[in-house]
């Protein structure tokens, strides 16, 4: 009876995860066209203590390929233990404080900086980032063609070490953006990363911006996707670019990786999305049923041969999704495969119990 209780799991789980492939395929690439850049934009950064990583950030938006007077940065300084100095630069940047009305420090920091941008399109990103020199040529070329679209969510890939731990954060940000895609491919999207996030201030405040869920700490992001693909489903669309794709730092140590984790996964409770929260629970049982019967093996319950199959066939289906979004991420080779894949069951599970009433650490804090 267990053994075909974990079998129906596995074989749900495969099936969800078939359809994210596909979802994925369904969404077209993008390149930018060589059109004459229009759009003005506005990139928000909230930051906290962040001295060592915005002159990267920085650096990198100075060798963007775009008109230095059609963008500007805005810097919302979340209670830095020191004032952060900016260079000088051939577009503009400002420094601004966040104020807080909330029990969310990033939405506040975002909210307090659309107060004071200077054009309709306001794009997030974090202060650990470096983008492309065509992310906003690609963006503008988008819009243009795109006349209708006012929420546009992009990808987010780690520039790694030659690590396990490193290599295991990419492989399972590889997955996130496989089921980030694939739901905007089966027209259900309900994630997105707001390292890169961009929508027009006009869409912001039409939405109420993030009345409804500022009293939980993360989801600046997802929250606000949910709530305009609920009311305005034909604006909101996903841009499948290389030229877009921002990078960002992994964690480096295993503490602050767990609860990272812990802060993206506790707000899976709170979601709008019916398709998110039946996703998040479908993934959950397919690593549930890998610890399960990994722990029933042990205890001489069930034989080898039913968890090597059980393990095989989540591990095909995953390493589908994996390399599809690996590959258009990277380009480059998987490193851990294997070894992450067995991993990461015990990982996911220990972090989605623990969300549920654990406290965790973010930018110095806790929540």
């Amino acid at each position: 009876m267990i053994t075909i209780v974990l079998f129906l799991v596995v074989l749900v789980y495969v099936a969800t995860i078939a359809s994210l492939i596909y979802g994925f395929t369904k969404v077209n690439s993008f390149d930018y066209l060589g059109l004459k850049p229009k759009t003005k934009f506005s990139i928000a950064v909230p930051f906290r203590n962040e001295s060592e990583n915005l002159p990267n950030l920085l650096n990198s938006l100075s060798k963007l390929n775009y008109p230095n007077d059609l963008f500007e940065v805005i810097l919302a300084d979340d209670c830095s233990n020191e004032e952060f100095q900016v260079s000088s630069f051939k577009f503009q940047v400002s420094v601004i404080k966040n104020i807080r009305v909330s029990n969310s420090p990033k939405k506040d920091a975002i909210s307090t900086a659309i107060q004071v941008v200077n054009n309709d399109w306001i794009i997030t990103t974090d202060a650990d980032c470096v983008a492309k020199k065509n992310w906003l040529l690609a963006l503008d070329n988008y819009i243009q063609l795109n006349p209708e679209v006012s929420m546009i969510a992009g990808a987010v890939k780690y520039d790694c070490e030659n690590s396990f731990l490193h290599h295991f954060q990419q492989l399972d940000l590889a997955s996130l953006q496989g089921a980030t895609i694939g739901s905007f491919g089966l027209k259900k999207g309900f994630m997105c990363n707001g390292a890169n996030f961009a929508y027009t201030k006009s869409f912001f405040q039409e939405l109420n911006g993030f009345e409804g869920n500022d009293g939980i700490a993360s989801g600046d992001d997802v929250f606000l996707l949910q709530k305009a693909i609920a009311r305005f489903p034909e604006k909101v669309h996903y841009l499948k670019s290389q030229d877009t794709i921002v990078i960002t730092k992994p964690m480096d140590d295993w503490k602050s990786l767990f609860y990272q984790r812990v802060r993206w996964a506790s707000k899976t409770g709170s979601y709008q999305s019916k398709f998110g929260i039946g996703l998040g629970l479908v993934v959950f049982g397919g690593n549930l049923v890998w610890v399960l019967g990994v722990g029933c093996w042990v205890l001489g319950v069930l034989m080898f041969q039913n968890i090597f199959f059980l393990s095989l066939l989540k591990f095909i289906i995953d390493a589908v999704l994996i390399f599809k979004a690996n590959h258009f991420l990277t380009k480059n080779r998987m490193h851990y495969l294997i070894l992450g894949s067995l991993f990461y069951p015990f990982f996911s599970v220990s972090v989605a119990l623990y969300s549920l009433f654990g406290k965790y650490e973010w930018k110095g804090r806790r929540f």
